[in-house]
């Protein structure tokens, strides 16, 4: 009876923990009060579940100084907790790579890149035109890229320009072994929105950052 229960709590400590990664992939750092308000757990308990998540080093934390008391821990994902998500079979994409530039280098495998992009170009362009009312246009792409493993979404900016977030790339490792493919992918996005729009990325997974983040400003 007492193996059960222990089995039964630590099954449910596991659901707490995968639910804190899937938190702070979606929302981005937040510290143990947002996270035991999301939860509705308590600070303690959400905080013994950040310290066994850090001993496993998939989350890692800053502080943020409050204006009273002491600065709030304000946790985010490292990148040892990519490997939790979808990676677009990572290991075989890395090989292929590594594969293509040896048989063809780097310029054949930047031809076969301009080839993907080229491609995507026009599946976004059909379903996601830059005719679209631009609203319509970035929820359109933030579907084809969520269904694609990016978990996408854009944001309306008080200042008029928008965000269009991903918030976990599925080719990660595929992009680490060829840059080129980062640079491939801004080049895309520019031509989906058009010359009407100024594309620019700032944030970026590979840098450090906890998502990538593209800066959508209309041209008037």
């Amino acid at each position: 009876m007492k193996r059960k229960e222990n089995q039964a709590k630590e099954g449910s400590a596991v659901k707490t923990r995968r639910a804190i990664v899937r938190l702070l992939k979606q929302e981005g750092p937040m510290d143990a009060l947002q996270l035991a308000e999301q939860l509705e757990l308590s600070r303690m308990a959400v905080r013994q579940h950040l310290y066994s998540l850090q001993e496993q080093k998939l989350i890692t934390y800053e502080e943020q100084p409050r204006s009273m008391g002491r600065p709030a821990k304000m946790w985010r994902l490292t990148s040892e907790a990519n490997r939790l998500f979808p990676d677009g079979y990572a290991d075989l994409t890395v090989q292929l790579i590594e594969s293509m530039r040896e048989a063809f280098g780097e310029e054949g495998l930047e031809k076969l890149l301009d080839i993907r992009n080229r491609k995507q170009m026009v599946e976004y362009g059909s379903k996601a035109p830059s005719s679209m009312p631009l609203h319509e246009q970035l929820e359109a792409l933030s579907q084809l890229r969520t269904a694609e493993g990016y978990m996408a979404e854009w944001i309306e900016n008080a200042d008029g320009t928008f965000c269009f977030v991903e918030k976990h790339c599925p080719i990660c490792a595929a992009a680490e072994a060829c840059s080129g493919i980062c640079r491939k992918e801004i080049e895309m996005l520019r031509h989906v929105f058009g010359e009407s729009h100024e594309v620019e990325r700032i944030d970026h997974l590979l840098t450090g950052g906890s998502r990538c983040v593209y800066r959508i400003t209309p041209i008037s």
